[in-house]
This record gives structure tokens, C-alpha cells and sequence, in this order.
């Protein structure tokens, strides 16, 4: 959903509906009642150019302020974490993935496959938006979203809980030799630059998928899907 206009975007911050971040045109100045609320709330506000703002709106009546909200509610990670860990199952954490359909896709198979939900960056990462709804096939309204500032200090919380947190990359152990242990995250990388060497440092097991073919990689939602159904095939006996 997109709100535009000072007035609206206000209000919307205001209300205290989830909002992605907020649009500012290069060339125009944001309300300082804007910038209050979004410091105060940690809502990132984005200079972009004016063009983007109107297409976004689909006018140009725009005053250079446009917010995207979200249509989930996001859920604290601790909550997110407990589910996990009550139910023996798995989360997934999306290390700045900027792809929509990949996210899409990543959450539609966590859905299917028993996972509870996923662990998202709140900077440079896909917002839950149209695109990712429909790619999901509706399943981000049946699973636990949540975001953070820092996915390596919400991680060494779920640590201390007593989670597992395994990394999906190559260069690690055989996917097919590890017996992946219920209450853990997978935590996927973005096909550009991959899985951050701070969540490398917090990882239990770096696991891989062994490959046979000419083609030495992956979609990242595909790997992500394999790496899911190993971990449904060996904990839930699917």
C-alpha cells in the first residue's frame, strides 16, 4: 500500500501502522514532524529522485513525499526465535536479499515445509510488498515476519536461547552428511555478495549443496528450497 502527500504520510506514522520507509524527492525538504517520527519509530527514510515518487503514485501530485506501508505486521524477533524453538522447527534469515520474487519464493517454500517465519535487515533489503505477496502465494499472512537493525545481535539472542544457526553457502560441509537440529535458522546470503562473514562467525555449521553439474550454482531460492526440504525430510520425516 503507498501513502502519499505530507499530510497522509504523517498521519500514517502517526497511526502506527508498519511502514517499510519513506520516499523523500531530492529535490524537496521532508517535514521536520517526518523526520521526528521516523527517528523515533526506525523507520528509514530514502532520498530518490521525484520521478520515482510519481511513479510510484501514479501522479504527480505528490508534494515529494511518499510512504510504502506493509501489509504485514511484523513480529518481535524474540517471538519469532520462541516459535522455533517451541515448535522444533526452523526460521529463515535473508541477509539482505533484494530480490522480490526470491523472497517470495524463499517464503512460500518456509510455509510449506513447516518453517515459522523469517528474519529480515531493515537496510538493503526486499520490503514485503505486492510482488513478494504474490510470489508467496499469500504465505507471508500464515508465517512470523520480523526485522531488525542488526541480524548478527538478534542472532546471538536466538543463540542464547539455544537455537542453531546453519549457513547455506558453498565451501562448507556436505548438506547430505549433517543432521541438522530442530529450534535453527537457515541463513541465506543475497547471489551477489552472499551470507556476511559476521553471520559466518555465528555459525554452527556452514552447510552445502553438493553439485554434479557444469553449472556451479544456484538461485538463492532455489538452494534455499533444497536446504528446507533437508532439513523437513530428516526432522519432520516428510
Amino acid at each position: 500500500m503507498i501513502v502519499f502527500g505530507k499530510n497522509p504520510v504523517i498521519e500514517a506514522l502517526r497511526s502506527g501502522r508498519n511502514i517499510e520507509k519513506v520516499l523523500v524527492a531530492h529535490d524537496s525538504h521532508p517535514p521536520y514532524q517526518v523526520l521526528k517520527l521516523c527517528k523515533e519509530k526506525g523507520i528509514k527514510l530514502q532520498k530518490v529522485p521525484r520521478q520515482k515518487i510519481e511513479e510510484l503514485a501514479g501522479t504527480k501530485k505528490t508534494q515529494g513525499i511518499l510512504a510504502l506501508l506493509s501489509p504485514v505486521e511484523y513480529v518481535a524477533p524474540e517471538k519469532l526465535f520462541r516459535l522455533a524453538l517451541e515448535r522444533n522447527s526452523f526460521f529463515l534469515t535473508l541477509d539482505h536479499i533484494t530480490d522480490p520474487q526470491n523472497v517470495g519464493n524463499l517464503l512460500r517454500t518456509c510455509e510449506v515445509l513447516g518453517g515459522v517465519g523469517a528474519l529480515m535487515p531493515k537496510d538493503r533489503a526486499c520490503p514485503i510488498n505486492q510482488t513478494v505477496v504474490k510470489a508467496s502465494a499469500g504465505a507471508v499472512f500464515y508465517l512470523n515476519l520480523s526485522k531488525v537493525s542488526s541480524l548478527s545481535k538478534a542472532l546471538r539472542v536466538f543463540k542464547e536461547m539455544g537455537g542453531f544457526v546453519y549457513v547455506v553457502e558453498r565451501g562448507g560441509k556436505d548438506i547430505n552428511k549433517v543432521s541438522l537440529a530442530g529450534g535453527c535458522t537457515l541463513v541465506l546470503g543475497s547471489e551477489g555478495e552472499g551470507v556476511s562473514k559476521s553471520l559466518h562467525e555465528l555459525a554452527d555449521e556452514v552447510i552445502t549443496i553438493p553439485m554434479r553439474g557444469r553449472v556451479n550454482s544456484l538461485n538463492v531460492s532455489s538452494a534455499g528450497a533444497i536446504a528446507m526440504w533437508e532439513f523437513a525430510r530428516s526432522y519432520f520425516g516428510t
